[in-house]
């Protein structure tokens, strides 16, 4: 899979982080498992569709992809997140960093669990020959 395409399949998950730091969306609502789990799904799905040789690598890199993507999009939206908390706000780049491997373990743990699924997918597919 081009990794254009890749980096356009993990940029899905950004909207649910976005509205999470911009405290539009709350944990636990509707609409937040819907943003979190859909863009998974479509990652699993075009994996699957294009017939990556292999979707395990193929999903857990995007979910790498979104992992940094992540990391960055709570650092641009840092002060909008913790609106309120002084003692965040003021954290120094240290604690700001410490945030950092956070996202990408969820990109990866994200990648990984979507990758078995699409590797699932992948073998059900040719076990069935190979049909849509």
């Amino acid at each position: 899979m081009p990794l254009l395409l890749m980096a356009g399949l993990a940029l899905l998950g950004l909207p649910r982080a976005v509205l999470h730091d911009l405290q539009v969306i709350h944990e636990g609502a509707p609409v937040t498992w819907f943003l979190a789990l859909a863009p998974v799904a479509v990652w699993i799905l075009v994996t699957v569709r294009v017939r990556s040789p292999r979707p395990f690598l193929t999903v857990l890199v995007i979910g790498l992809m979104f992992g940094v993507m992540l990391a960055i999009t709570h650092q641009l939206l840092w002060n909008f997140a913790f609106a309120g908390m002084p003692a965040l706000l003021e954290a120094g780049p240290a604690l700001r960093l410490a945030t950092v491997p956070g996202s990408l373990m969820t990109g990866a743990a994200i990648g990984a669990i979507g990758g078995l699924l699409a590797l699932a997918l992948t073998s059900l597919r040719r076990h069935n020959g190979g049909h849509d």
